[in-house]
């Protein structure tokens, strides 16, 4: 639902307003002398563009292409299979990076994804490999296309689906990626999305019921819909249609209905029989790999603690023993030759790049590709420690602890003595924190902070228990989780509990604002990124296409449309108990954030002034809600370990020129934050 990001500062006349500051550093406290032995890690190496990455195979499996920097920004590049030395960039966008793109099945066409400053009015581009041209499929100002389905069976024609006819609604449309030609096949009276199948016929649509269920409708024949499947309040977050077999008859489904994890499960259409093909007990259904034409799964993933295949066809058993075998780390598979022989598969690992490798099947072989960092491979990284904490009310909390490495000689997860630490809280609130290389980790780690993730209720992927616990418990027990896990890193020795810093982005900005003004004595300090203050403003605020899920919103975070509603929002928001916070803050904030809107940081940061409680309020007046421009990035962060380092006590590398290319303006408490405020100068601000 929401995305992720971070920034930094020190108060030194805070105590004349009655701002409560956090315990000064005393030699005491300092961490052990070995940290100063122990380099710092540049921003860039952590927050730069990666090298290369997002490796993809043509499905005719002769030519490779990934994403890597032209002139300082992400574009496409592509080389034979054979000879990825010889790669070439075939894009030259100068502004905003390539984030998503794919093959089409023609394997002369690439398709990839733009918007205009983070403002998510998504325009779908082809770049025909043959002369270098480059078509926008979706020429229309203020609209926001997505992929609907590109199919073998087609290789020339792609579906879209566009708001244009009703910013609300997305009908969808079959669009010819050679000549642009673009028809409608479905508009969309009301229904939040559409399942389509390999022929490109339009198989079920979806819709939230006023009673808090989803309903799946199959369509009639007379060009109207029939009820097919009602779908609980319970299984809407996990319950949806996923594949057909090769002849369309049976349907495959993430289901968790009748079980608490998501499994995948078969219906024939036709006599409606089921069938669970895979489930896990603790882990929802993940990755579906199915065979690229016959359709047949041949494997699926589950993530509990960490990532982990389960082989369902025997034709690949040996495949998934080998490349278990090839190199350290947790596999994921990111693009096959439409003849399922050559694979572009990823290894991820906590501490270092991620590998990438062209596997042959024929030969049962894995190429190495690239690192997408090869520096990380220098850099003194510190190991992620997965760890279950329990909830007060006997909840697993999945979480994730990274320490510095002098601070954990044993490697066990544990310091030798009680750290400052920072509470990273994952945004969505419909997501999940994740085992594996972690750049906010490391960059905290390294400065001399205890780390910890907490996937609390709400969180996805552990069940619809789990998941469903945290309906409308926005700033109630979904923060009374964070601050167990903060409790256990108490108890555990991991943390000092005077120097707790709490800092997110989008949803995690949310919870960095109730921590400060629900919780003011719990956190020595917060940073809050594009997060929300107020509820109801935000619930009134959002893009009109999100009105399909406008009931599922109402269901789990509360009802703006009703003065009982409102009341209940206004409590859960920050912005109603500002005048609690007396603990240093920073805001970030995003000027084209679609999501979360400019108003949101606004009107808290207008409150704490009135309220006369220091703030320093960053803004980045060319970006939206996720994927800043590295150099937007690295401003950011450079802000943020300063804040940090003022008022945790950790280390942190001097601004210098962090603010070079970024748009960073700090209208607010620029000077409430170590070298800031001389940072802004010198880049002219």
């Amino acid at each position: 639902m929401l995305g992720s990001i971070r920034p930094l500062l020190l108060f030194p006349t805070l105590l004349a307003v009655g701002f409560d500051l956090a315990p000064s550093v005393d030699s005491s406290d300092t961490p052990p002398s070995t940290d100063h032995a122990m380099p710092l890690i540049p921003l860039r190496s952590l927050f730069g563009n990666p090298e290369k990455t997002s490796p993809a195979i043509s499905h005719d499996g002769t030519r490779l292409s990934y994403l890597a920097p032209v002139d300082g920004v992400l574009n496409i590049w592509v080389s034979p299979i054979d000879d990825p030395a010889s790669a070439k960039p075939v894009t030259q966008v100068s502004q905003r990076p390539i984030r998503y793109y794919t093959w089409s099945f023609t394997n002369q066409h690439l398709l990839y994804v733009q918007d205009s400053s983070g403002d998510e009015n998504w325009h779908i581009y082809c770049l025909n490999l043959e002369d270098n041209s480059i078509r926008d499929l979706t020429p229309v100002e203020g609209i926001a296309a997505h992929f609907q389905g590109t199919s073998h069976r087609h290789p020339e024609e792609i579906l879209v689906k566009l708001n244009e006819r009703d910013k609300q609604f997305h009908d969808v449309y079959r669009v010819n990626i050679t000549t642009s030609e673009r028809r409608l096949i479905q508009e969309n009276p009301k229904f939040s999305g559409f399942t389509t199948d390999e022929d490109y016929r339009m198989r079920f649509a979806y819709q939230l019921m006023p009673d808090g269920t989803g309903k799946l409708f199959q369509p009639d024949g007379t060009d109207g819909w029939k009820d097919f499947q009602t779908i609980p309040f319970e299984d809407m977050q996990a319950t949806r249609p996923r594949w057909f077999d090769k002849s369309g008859d049976t349907l495959l489904l993430s289901d968790s209905r009748g079980r608490n994890t998501a499994a995948l499960t078969s219906v024939v259409l036709a006599t409606g029989e089921t069938k669970v093909i895979a489930e896990h007990p603790k882990a929802d259904l993940g990755f579906i790999l199915a065979h690229p034409t016959e359709n047949t799964v041949e494997a699926v993933s589950f993530e509990h603690l960490r990532s982990e295949w389960k082989v369902l066809d025997p034709a690949v058993a040996a495949d998934f023993i080998y490349l278990r075998s090839v190199t350290e780390g947790d596999f994921s598979i990111l693009s096959r030759s439409l003849d399922n022989q050559r694979w572009i598969v990823a290894y991820t690992t906590d501490t270092g790049p991620q590998r990438c490798y062209c596997y042959d099947r024929r030969l049962r072989r894995a190429t190495f590709l690239f690192a997408d960092q090869p520096e990380l491979e220098k850099l003194p990284l510190a190991k992620m420690h997965p760890v279950i904490i329990p909830s007060r009310d006997r909840l697993d909390l999945i979480s994730y602890v990274s320490l510095p490495c002098w601070a954990d000689p044993e490697g066990d997860g544990r310091p030798n003595k009680p750290l400052p630490m920072v509470l990273l809280v994952h945004g969505g609130p419909n997501d999940r924190d994740h085992w594996g290389y972690n750049p906010e980790h490391q960059l905290l780690a390294n400065r001399g902070y205890a780390v910890l993730s907490v996937n609390f209720r709400c969180s996805t992927g552990f069940g619809k228990d789990f998941h469903n616990a945290g309906a409308r418990e926005w700033g109630a027990k979904m923060h009374d989780d964070l601050l167990d896990a903060v409790d256990w890193a108490v108890d555990e020795k991991v943390a000092d509990p005077k120097r707790v810093a709490i800092m997110g982005a989008s949803y995690g900005g949310y919870a960095t604002l109730v921590g400060l003004a629900f919780t003011p004595d719990k956190f020595a300090c917060g940073v809050d990124m594009v997060g929300i203050s107020n509820l109801e403003t935000w619930l009134n605020t959002l893009p009109p296409y999100w009105a399909p899920w406008i009931q599922a919103h109402k269901d789990r975070i509360g009802d703006h449309t009703t003065p009982e509603g409102r009341e209940f929002l206004r409590q859960r928001s920050p912005l109603t108990h500002v005048g609690r916070i007396k603990r240093p803050l920073l805001i970030v904030q995003a000027g084209n954030d679609v999501r979360v809107k400019k108003s949101e940081a606004d009107q808290i940061v207008k409150a704490l002034q009135d309220n006369r409680i220091p703030v320093t309020y960053g803004l980045l007046p060319d970006e939206g809600h996720w994927d800043w421009r590295p150099e937007n990035s690295l401003a950011v962060y450079a802000m943020t370990e300063a804040f940090l380092s003022g008022v945790l006590g950790g280390r942190h590398e001097p601004i210098g020129d962090a603010f070079k290319g970024s748009s960073l303006a700090v209208p607010i408490g620029a000077d409430l934050v170590p070298g800031l405020s001389q940072a802004l100068q010198e880049s002219g601000r």
